[in-house]
């Protein structure tokens, strides 16, 4: 028989980020600027430690409240995008797409190395951030992390990613 594998889960009414952000589709479609109260939570997957815990819960909420505050009333912004050009400079962010532009103080941006910000890519990048913190931290190996980044009430995307831990 296998050996049982535990997941452990965090969210909290804490757990919240208000950031605009516009997305683009079907190739030249471009929303308009727009915000959301985009809520989170994370969930591990591993065997127990020593402790007999997967992973300490006030460590994961922390690390997540952490990346979570970097993100709260910014407008996120996507670097990878193949048609959303970013110049950033000291003082401003100046976006375009085609014929669109937003100039934006540079303190309120937050730049993602994403191709759209969408609640996946998101996601996505959280789950990576939290990686890097799981692997230094996890006392024994842990499986797998999975991040969920909800946009609007009932509408969540969820990224599920292996931990290769040491």
């Amino acid at each position: 028989m296998a050996d049982p594998r535990f997941r452990v889960r965090v969210t909290k009414d804490h757990l919240v980020f208000s950031a605009a952000h516009f997305i683009t589709f079907n190739g030249n479609t471009c929303e308009r600027l727009h915000g959301h109260n985009w809520r989170t939570a994370v969930e591990v997957i591993g065997p127990l430690d020593e402790n007999r815990y997967v992973f300490d819960f006030i460590a994961m909420r922390d690390s997540l409240q952490k990346i979570v505050s970097e993100l709260d009333h910014r407008v996120l912004l996507p670097t990878a995008h193949r048609q959303i050009h970013i110049d950033a400079g000291d003082l401003e962010v100046v976006a375009t797409f085609e014929n669109r532009r937003w100039v934006f103080p540079r303190e309120d941006c937050v730049l993602l190395p994403v191709e759209n910000t969408t609640a996946e890519e998101i996601a996505l990048w959280i789950a990576n951030r939290l990686r890097d913190v799981i692997i230094v931290a996890a006392k024994t190996p842990i499986d797998l992390i999975q991040v969920e980044v909800e946009e609007n009430f009932g509408q969540w995307a969820i990224c599920e990613l292996p931990v290769v831990s040491a």
